[in-house]
């Protein structure tokens, strides 16, 4: 069975709530022949800028994510969003783990599966990132690290739901840096993301979970990218906070999985 593309703008803290509207309106049009049949289009703005957003994207093919959720349905957490919160602003994906939580803000694989499963109880879709430092590659640790976010990030979960997300690997050294694992590398460590699923929920989890690349994909490499096996579209940064380059990207993502 064919997955669906999936490519997913993280903005992280950039754009107000006006400029994120600008940026939508500039991109519906440049993706609006992307077929929902093989590809999906997200964009992942601040907190303060979701509602804008869901709403500038109403009637389009483009579809929003958040950047993070609580595990909490609601109490004294200053700061955090309840996923009921997000779910009621129309948002229909939500970022979870990623690296720059982990690194800047303590986030463990224990506090990843409590968000995850808050997201998924209220029936939003998990973007989960997982990935290894520079230091963890290079001392040979990418496959004992991966396999333990993966083993305690998606602890009690079952098959089907985990078949059901999207997984994100980004390779900490990659993100920012302008350095990109070959295709080659990329589809190397997807396959054993892939191989690790199977081996924890299952052949049919492992083949329908999309995993996503998510260190520095850019128009130029996404074809290639997308063109391996086991890659199913990207988590962008940079390159998504520009409706040319963002869709430029898309298009390119498309190509390479010969939708």
């Amino acid at each position: 069975m064919a997955r669906k593309v999936i490519v997913a703008g993280n903005w992280k803290m950039n754009k107000t709530a006006s400029e994120g509207v600008a940026l939508v309106e500039a991109l519906k049009p440049l993706v609006a022949d992307v077929c929902e049949c093989c590809a999906e289009v997200v964009v992942c703005p601040t907190f303060t800028t979701l509602s804008a957003v869901v709403e500038a994207c109403k009637g389009s093919n483009v579809k929003v994510g958040a950047q993070n959720v609580h595990w909490a349905e609601s109490g004294a957490f200053t700061g955090e969003i309840s996923a009921a919160m997000l779910k009621e602003a129309g948002v229909e994906y939500v970022i979870i783990g990623h690296s720059e939580r982990r690194q800047y803000f303590g986030e463990t694989d224990a506090t990843v599966n409590s968000r995850l499963k808050a997201a998924v109880a209220a029936g939003l879709k998990p973007i989960v990132c997982i990935g290894e430092t520079l230091e963890e590659r290079e001392g040979n640790k990418t496959e004992a690290v991966l396999g333990k976010q993966l083993e305690d990030g998606l602890k009690d979960l079952d098959s089907a739901t985990v078949g059901a997300m999207v997984l994100a690997y980004e390779p900490v050294w990659a993100i920012g840096t302008g350095k990109t694992a070959t295709p080659e590398m990329a589809q190397e460590t997807h396959a054993f993301i892939r191989s690790k699923v199977a081996e924890l929920f299952g052949k049919e989890a492992a083949e329908n979970v999309r995993i996503q690349y998510g260190g520095s994909m850019k128009p130029e490499n996404a074809e290639e990218l997308v063109r391996q096996a086991d890659i199913d579209g990207g988590l962008i940064g940079g390159a998504a906070l520009k409706a040319d380059s963002f869709a430029a990207l898309v298009k390119n993502a498309i190509k390479g999985a010969g939708c």
